[in-house]
Order: C-alpha cells, then sequence, then structure tokens
C-alpha cells in the first residue's frame, strides 16, 4: 500500500477496495509497473494518480473522443501512459513539466510503454509553455502546483473549444478545501481556481470527492459551453 497524501484511520480500508476494483478493471501490465519503480528508483515524490483514476482518465479521453489532450504536470509519466493509450492512431498528448528530471524519466517511462510516438514532453515553467501551444486541445488535465490553477484555467480557456473537457486533480486535500482562511498557498489557489469556475458563464462543472490509497482528495471536471 502506498503512503497516502491525506492519512486517515480508514486508509488501509479503502486501500483495499482500490486494489480489489484495480485488480479487477484496471490492472496494470509491465510498463505501467515499471513506470512506478522506475520513478520510486529515480526518487520522485509518490503523487502518480492511483491504477484507477488512471484508467478513468483513459476512459475520458475514449469516451470524448479526444484527439489532442494537455496534461499540466508530468511527474514521472504515468498517468500520461494512460492517456497516451487510449488515443486514436493519429492522436497526441503533450505534457508540461517543470523539472527536467522528472522530464527525463517520465520520457524513458513513456518509451518503454511505446507511446512516446504520440506523447510530447516539453520542459519548464508551465505558465511559459501554454503560450506557445497551439489549440484547440479537446482534453485538458490539469495536475500540477495548485497555486498556480487559476492560472491553468485561463490558459485552459484560452486553448480549448466548445466541448472541451477540463479536469483538475487533487482538489479536496484531506478537507483543507473548505478552511476559506488557510495560510497554505495550494488551498488559496484552489478555492480562487473553484471561485472562478463559479463565475464563469462559459463553463459547467462538477467535483466528486474521492477516497483510496491515495487517502481523501477529489476532482473537479468541467466542459467548455460556449467561448
Amino acid at each position: 500500500m502506498r503512503i497516502p497524501d491525506y492519512p486517515s484511520q480508514h486508509n488501509e480500508q479503502w486501500a483495499q477496495v482500490d486494489n480489489y476494483f484495480a485488480n479487477a478493471l484496471a490492472a496494470e501490465d509491465v510498463a505501467l509497473k515499471a513506470a512506478l519503480a522506475h520513478n520510486a528508483a529515480q526518487g520522485l515524490p509518490v503523487h502518480d494518480v492511483s491504477a484507477l483514476q488512471g484508467k478513468w482518465l483513459a476512459l475520458m479521453v475514449t469516451i470524448t473522443g479526444a484527439k489532442r489532450v494537455l496534461e499540466i504536470g508530468t511527474l514521472g509519466g504515468y498517468s500520461t501512459i494512460w492517456m497516451a493509450r487510449a488515443l486514436p492512431e493519429n492522436g497526441q498528448i503533450i505534457t508540461l513539466e517543470f523539472n527536467p528530471h522528472h522530464a527525463e524519466v517520465a520520457r524513458h517511462n513513456l518509451a518503454l510503454a511505446r507511446v512516446h510516438d504520440r506523447a510530447e514532453v516539453i520542459v519548464g515553467a508551465a505558465l511559459d509553455s501554454l503560450p506557445m501551444l497551439t489549440a484547440p486541445f479537446d482534453l485538458i488535465f490539469i495536475d500540477a502546483d495548485k497555486v498556480n490553477n487559476p492560472h491553468y484555467l485561463h490558459w485552459a480557456l484560452k486553448l480549448a473549444r466548445v466541448g472541451t473537457v477540463i479536469i483538475a486533480d487533487n482538489v479536496v486535500r484531506g478537507g483543507a478545501v473548505v478552511v476559506a482562511d488557510s495560510e497554505d498557498p495550494n488551498v488559496s489557489g484552489l478555492r480562487e481556481f473553484v471561485d472562478m469556475i463559479n463565475q464563469d458563464n462559459r463553463l459547467e462543472a462538477t467535483a466528486l470527492q474521492t477516497v483510496g490509497e491515495k487517502g481523501w482528495d477529489g476532482l473537479i471536471m468541467a466542459v467548455v459551453k460556449s467561448l
């Protein structure tokens, strides 16, 4: 069992349930297991999505018919592999990673999973890379520093089309998101992000809390109704 991001007395049971469903519905193959092992060997933090979350992202790519996917926050490319595999033959995923070492590890993992031909890793601050990208993307996954989530949403809308799905991970943070006067800049960034979505008539959105091997967290999913 991985060390949960947000511990609870129920973590062991939650992890057992995750393991049950993952084995039945989202079993990791050799390349996915190797990616996690390589991440650990290279000293990357254990912030990857779970297998079930990776499979969910892959299904979202399939359900939306996405051909172009943008991921903000690569880490070791574990989620990238899941989404890249769900793309059609002519599909592409562009993933942005600030840390050069993380990007190098991700490229290794993507090559091992044989999806490097449809996955491009761009190194540097996302806010520097985003203005260089060409719109539109069909699905945008935001999973980087939460402080900048408001800025990432701003650019996601610039790079979207009507119908683009925007997904943001780690929005509950063990319940910390409800603390209005939090001194944690990640929480402040998330709350501003939520307020922006709430006030933007171009978006229709919802949030889901999740429990599992990563502890208590959640995600926001929005669809772009107009530009």
